[in-house]
This record gives structure tokens, C-alpha cells and sequence, in this order.
């Protein structure tokens, strides 16, 4: 299990601002397609959150149909690395989402829910490296797939993540 600060420099270079902020935006981008709602910050910032940590991204069921919770037991791994990386990665996820509010990649309506405003961003998910793609594709599949376990606080406390 990789802790993030044991990450290597490549791997920490991911985490910028700009990087960590397309992840949030994905994330919402996903949570739009599939409820046709804005999504709650704490989604958009748990699955950047999961995102961004390679032992997450690998064990990701291929699509929103797995059940969180099965998935959750099948996989130990990851409980052990959220319990271990979410308050750390949350700190570099937080740069990222402020970035995306202040260059209008990403809105907040009067219930502080998120939402891309309409041509912000491209659908089409292109980048550099594999890890880039990788990083924006588990974003997409999680802000779709995590709120369908139940309310925010359930998804938290399978995912062993304090509200």
C-alpha cells in the first residue's frame, strides 16, 4: 500500500491544482450524466479523492452496475488506503476544486451543489499520459456510481471516511 507522501516525484507531479481541479470537474461531470442533478461537494471531492490514488483506480469495477457496498468487501484494500490518504489527498483536491470555482470550469449553485456550466467542459477525455486518462475516466465512473450506494454519509462510512 502506497501512502501519498511516500508517492514518488512523477507521481506527486499529478497533483497540481490544475490536474486535481479537472478531477473534480469530471467527477460532477459524471454525477450530472447519470442523476441530472448538480453534485454535492463532498462527492465531487471523495471521488477525486479515490481518483487520484492508483490502488483505488485499479480495483474500480468497469461500470456503475457493481453495488458500492459488495464492492467495498471484495476490495479491503481500499478502505485501507482511504483511511490511510483521504485527509492528505483531500488537502490537494481542495487547491484543485478552488481553482476550478474562481475560473468558472465548475459552478456552485445556491444549495452549494456543483454543476459545469454548459461548454465548460469538453466530454471527450484526452491527456499526456495514461495515468492523466486513467485519473479523469475513475473520476467520471465514481461521481456516477458513488451517490447510487445511498446519501453522502453512507458512502463515507463504507468507504471508511469520517463525514
Amino acid at each position: 500500500m502506497t501512502e501519498f507522501s511516500t508517492l514518488s516525484r512523477d507521481e506527486r507531479a499529478l497533483y497540481n491544482p490544475a490536474f486535481t481541479g479537472l478531477a473534480v470537474v469530471r467527477a460532477v461531470q459524471g454525477h450530472q450524466t447519470e442523476f441530472g442533478t448538480p453534485c454535492p461537494v463532498a462527492i465531487a471531492t471523495l471521488a477525486a479523492v479515490m481518483a487520484l490514488q492508483p490502488t483505488i483506480r485499479t480495483a474500480l469495477p468497469r461500470s456503475t452496475a457493481s453495488g458500492l457496498h459488495r464492492w467495498v468487501q471484495e476490495h479491503p484494500a481500499v478502505r485501507t488506503s482511504m483511511a490511510l490518504n483521504a485527509t492528505a489527498m483531500a488537502d490537494v483536491v481542495r487547491p484543485g476544486l478552488l481553482m476550478a470555482l474562481q475560473s468558472s470550469t465548475l459552478a456552485c449553485d445556491a444549495e452549494g451543489h456543483l454543476h459545469v456550466p454548459h461548454k465548460a467542459m469538453k466530454k471527450a477525455i484526452t491527456g499526456g499520459s495514461a495515468d492523466v486518462i486513467s485519473v479523469q475516466k475513475a473520476a467520471l465512473l465514481l461521481g456516477r456510481w458513488l451517490p447510487s450506494a445511498g446519501s453522502t454519509s453512507t458512502v463515507m462510512t463504507l468507504l471508511g471516511v469520517r463525514p
